[in-house]
């Protein structure tokens, strides 16, 4: 079951393309590694924007060929 917090997040960081997306999972893990739990939920949004990328990884090369 999605969790109701985290799901407005993910579902705007799906429209977002490669740079921006991998931008704002390394800003937002380097600022869960200085500040330990400063936003609740913090992993979960990781994990899921951690998919998002590789997800849009996957799709970049699969168009390029």
């Amino acid at each position: 079951m999605p969790n109701p917090i985290t799901r407005p997040l993910l579902r705007w960081a799906e429209g977002l393309r490669f740079p921006r997306l991998a931008l704002f999972t390394a800003a937002l893990f380097i600022a869960d590694v200085l500040i330990p739990d400063f936003i609740p939920f913090v992993d979960e949004i990781l994990l899921g924007l951690g998919t998002l990328l590789l997800a849009n990884l996957k799709q970049r090369t699969k168009g390029d060929r």
